[in-house]
């Protein structure tokens, strides 16, 4: 198995983990609040991660299309957290789930778009049947 693929799994397990705390820790508070704090702390582990291996000078060699991506990413990033807490706030953790994954099929299509990566056959049925099982998961 490639590194890649190990920390790849490794990010399933950990979203994974995420999802079920985040839905216990959410009782009797406002998810807004609740992606704050959790925020706050993954701030806290992040950095501690760059001091810990030494990387922060790295800070000095970022160009302005790196500040602009990352500035972009982290709107993202906020906007997804705050509307995921929020629905798993109001909804079963298994189902939000299932649709917060349904951002693989719509990552696909972005990558192919803005960043030309290729689309396969497999990356197709893979993605089909993402949606597929999204589509099942969320159909009454």
């Amino acid at each position: 198995m490639q590194t890649w693929m190990i920390y790849a799994l490794l990010s399933a397990l950990f979203a994974a983990l995420t999802a079920i705390f985040g839905k216990l820790g959410l009782k009797s508070i406002d998810s807004d609040l609740a992606t704050a704090i959790r925020t706050f702390f993954v701030l806290m582990i992040t950095w501690g991660f760059v001091f810990y291996r030494s990387k922060a000078d790295g800070i000095y060699n970022l160009s302005r299309q790196n500040w602009l991506m990352l500035l972009l990413s982290a709107i993202a990033t906020g906007l997804s957290w705050l509307f995921y807490y929020r629905a798993m706030q109001i909804g079963n953790v298994s189902q939000v789930s299932i649709i917060d994954k349904s951002s693989v099929v719509i990552t696909l299509i972005l990558a192919f778009v803005f960043l030309k990566e290729p689309v396969t056959p497999k990356i197709l049925l893979s993605g089909g049947l993402i949606f597929a099982g999204m589509m099942v998961m969320v159909w009454k």
